[in-house]
């Protein structure tokens, strides 16, 4: 299991406060605290196109969905063919919701010319037919689009204000949860200027564009009796409805890990204290044109996995196809890691979105993929769409997204100037573990070297490597040293080629005195076995001449007592004749 450092809880407290109706729509819930007030009437406002309609249809949808809760929507521009057709698009089923009691659609067609500003004249006509709605499926959300169209032939300003006033204290008395949606004034947030201060929460969407690109933002203007999020949010509209990005920052008050994750070099382990780099890191690769950049994302991509954990891969240069393409021919197989649905590569021009839609979109592909680990290849793209301190704010804010999740992130740079130790954007300081790619020109020949500027909480190489991509993949081998400082490429190869034949030199010397050595051993073995056989003869010689001279006593010694015995027998046998 991976060692986790204990921390503060960041779970917010649930404080005592208003009753609120969950919403459904992802992030616009995190935003509130819950959702909508519950039992009051909330106003949604915004120019055209800005996405009011479907943030309120989405509103009851998820309401009958996911809360059980009916809702009422009441048209006024669009009938209920048109509102289903639209929304079916995103997945949305409003006739079968209909068809279960759980949401009643209701077109109510307003001509000017039918609008009569006399008498008594008032919306009683308009609240009979909505009650009669709400009781119906016993409602609990009711949506009203919009309110221009309703009020489109009043020109009595005063009396225009009335009913407006009675129609939001009507809904109260209902006890449904109101959300009515209305076109932004001029110079005001609506075009009556009164229906913000009437509602309980007022809800500003802006459709924002900006050097010819189009930005989506929210921002909650006021909530009655509820803390909420006062920043602007992006939030994007796609085939699945609204995500609104809930946070602008995420601070500093995240889990931190001792696990180590692998780079997919073994070389480059080792200059990381041999473990890699640690879990929920943000880690850069910089260099100019060229240097290997990308090839280093991808065999971290490559790594992750191989050990069956999701990758996400942001291409903003290159097509998906591409990137596959070009990583095959270094040894990298990344279609088949798609294939096995533990790699997807989001590729989009940077051009396409703003900034925060950027934003959006990476934070609603982590959301759906859940990855351990995030590939951004290259940061340095963004600055088409925004200047330097734009995409520095914005890089913060996914950071600090991913280290919450604890999602281990790479990002590439493409720097202007070579061996500069500082990136165009200025996010050294929110990088973990920074490398360096460079070329290294010697002798009429660019080589690359990779240097590691640092790498918090670890140690960590200061050694420079010359940075080799083959067929096989990516290889770092030590520097040489000559006389005149680095040598790479050719010349460390040419330098150790020399070393190679110095060394065999020395090698071929070594085994020529040892040859000489065993040849004198040999002499010497060879006259000590003379020496030996000479004096082995000598002992022979010296034993038979021995052998000899006993046998010779021996021998006398037989006689003399021969010629003993015979005097003897004599003197015997002259005594008998006297």
């Amino acid at each position: 299991m991976p060692a986790t450092l204990p921390r503060k809880t960041a779970r917010a407290r649930k404080l005592p406060g208003i009753e609120k109706a969950p919403s459904g729509i992802d992030g616009f819930d995190q935003i509130t605290g819950g959702g909508l007030p519950r039992g009051r009437t909330s106003l949604v406002c915004g120019s055209a196109g800005s996405g009011k309609t479907l943030f309120a249809m989405e509103f009851l949808i998820n309401g009958a969905v996911e809360c059980k809760e009916p809702g009422v929507f009441l048209a006024f521009e669009e009938t209920a063919d048109e509102l289903a057709e639209n929304v079916a698009s995103l997945g949305f089923d409003v006739e079968s919701l209909v068809a279960k009691n759980m949401l009643s659609v209701d077109f109510v067609k307003i001509d000017r010319s039918e609008i009569e500003e006399a008498g008594d004249y008032d919306l009683e006509g308009l609240f009979v037919r909505l009650n009669h709605a709400i009781d119906s499926i016993k409602a609990k959300r009711v949506v009203l689009d919009t309110l221009e169209a309703l009020f489109a032939g009043f020109t009595n300003e005063a009396l225009l204000r009335s009913e407006l006033r009675r129609l939001f204290h009507w809904l109260k008395g209902k006890g449904v949860t109101a959300l009515i949606t209305g076109e932004r004034g001029d110079g005001e947030l609506t075009r009556y200027g009164l229906e913000e201060y009437v509602s309980d929460c007022v809800i500003s969407l802006d459709n924002r564009v900006v050097d010819q690109v189009s930005t989506r933002r929210m921002r909650i203007v006021k909530y009655r009796g509820s803390a909420h999020g006062s920043n602007e949010y992006p939030f994007l509209i796609d085939e699945t409805g609204f995500s609104v990005l809930p946070v602008t920052s995420l601070g500093l008050d995240y889990s931190v890990s001792t696990e180590r994750v692998p780079t997919g070099v073994a070389a480059l382990d080792d200059m990381l204290d041999g473990g890699g780099y640690f879990r929920g890191s943000s880690i850069l690769v910089s260099g100019t044109a060229g240097t290997g950049k990308s090839s280093l994302a991808a065999l971290f991509a490559d790594a992750s996995c191989r050990r069956t954990e999701k990758t996400l891969y942001f291409a903003l240069e290159e097509s998906s196809g591409q990137v596959c393409r070009n990583m095959k021919s270094i040894g990298i197989d990344l279609q088949s890691w798609q294939d096995r649905k533990l790699l997807q590569i989001h590729a989009a021009r940077p051009t396409v979105f703003g900034l925060e839609m950027h934003l959006v979109t990476m934070h609603k592909a982590v959301e759906e993929f859940q990855p351990r680990s995030l590939v951004l290849d290259p940061i340095s793209s963004l600055t088409t769409t925004g200047n330097p301190s734009e995409v520095k704010s914005m890089l913060v804010r996914l950071f600090d997204y991913l280290k919450m999740k604890q999602i281990t992130c790479l990002v590439t740079s493409l720097t202007s100037k070579p061996g500069f130790e500082e990136t165009d954007l200025g996010i050294s300081s929110l990088i973990d573990t920074w490398f360096q790619v460079r070329d290294i020109e010697i002798s009429g020949e660019r080589t690359r070297g990779l240097y590691l500027v640092k790498s918090r909480g670890m140690g960590h190489s200061n050694q420079v490597r010359e940075f080799l991509i083959t067929s096989h993949g990516v290889d770092l081998v030590p520097v040489a040293v000559g006389p005149h400082g680095v040598l790479t490429g050719s010349a460390r190869e040419h330098q150790e080629s020399e070393q190679r034949a110095q060394a065999l030199h020395r090698q071929q010397e070594i085994e020529r005195k040892q040859r000489g050595l065993l040849r004198k051993s040999k002499a010497l073995d060879a006259q000590i076995e003379a020496m030996r056989a000479e004096l082995a003869a000598e002992e022979e010689e010296a034993r038979a001449s021995a052998d000899e001279s006993t046998a010779r006593e021996d021998r006398l010694t037989a006689a003399r007592a021969l010629l003993s015995e015979n005097r003897s027998a004599a003197r015997s046998k002259n005594g008998r004749r006297a």
